[in-house]
């Protein structure tokens, strides 16, 4: 059961709207690696998971998922101003100007529409933290993208809040990943010396010949 709550999850704000950036956040919003992706996701994972505690980190990370959404959507309306004008939109998605009446789409930066295909499920509760903490670490490089490229305070002080709750995600998935790692397909497969194997496939260096060696345990690396 889910309900909504009349307040954001941190305050939001703007020094001054600003419609091109608001088209790079569109991809925090609609893009691969946003918020709606993520939400869907971690919630979508959650149905076959039986341990209670890590079902309810899922959910609970799904549900703080889509009041970032929320966020993000509250600041690119801010950014986008009032008055439609797709000049002011020099590259980008402008079919928030042209279609959407300024109002943010489920789009990325780019204009194209989220798709379910963003959202990967396996079933395998060690597979889906993989890829949980891989979403999250994406998730922060594209927002260190965003925070280099705006001056406005507020918005950075938005941007810097979702980073460090994307670090806090990614701390949450890892240990959960690691109370569950020999489980699921760690369990099944990985088990035989194959698993445990380095095979060099390149021309040994004259700099460096540490894996001249066909078949070199995967220690060696250490």
């Amino acid at each position: 059961m889910f309900k909504h709550e009349k307040i954001l999850f941190h305050p939001v704000g703007v020094e001054r709207p600003n419609p091109q950036y608001a088209a790079l956040l569109q991809e925090q919003l609609g893009g691969a690696n946003g918020e709606m992706k993520s939400a869907m996701q971690y919630m979508s994972q959650s149905f076959r998971i039986k341990d209670p505690k890590i079902k309810d980190l899922f959910m609970d990370i799904a549900a703080e998922e889509l009041g970032h959404m929320e966020m993000v959507a509250t600041t690119i309306n801010m950014l986008n101003g009032h008055d439609v004008d797709y000049e002011k939109v020099e590259a980008g998605e402008i079919q928030s100007h042209v279609l959407l009446g300024l109002n943010p789409g489920l789009i990325n930066a780019s204009g194209y529409s989220w798709t379910g295909d963003y959202v990967t499920v396996t079933g395998d509760l060690c597979a889906d933290l993989l890829s949980n903490i891989a979403s999250e670490q994406r998730a922060k490089v594209v927002y260190e993208y965003l925070y280099r490229q705006i001056d406005d305070k507020c918005v950075k002080e938005t941007i810097d809040f979702l980073l460090n709750r994307e670090e806090a995600h990614n701390t949450m998935f890892k240990k959960a990943f690691n109370k569950v790692q020999n489980t699921g397909s760690n369990r099944d497969f990985g088990t035989t010396k194959a698993a445990k194997m380095y095979f060099s496939m390149s021309e040994p260096s004259p700099e460096d010949n540490q894996f001249t060696n066909v078949g070199e345990p995967l220690n060696s690396f250490s």
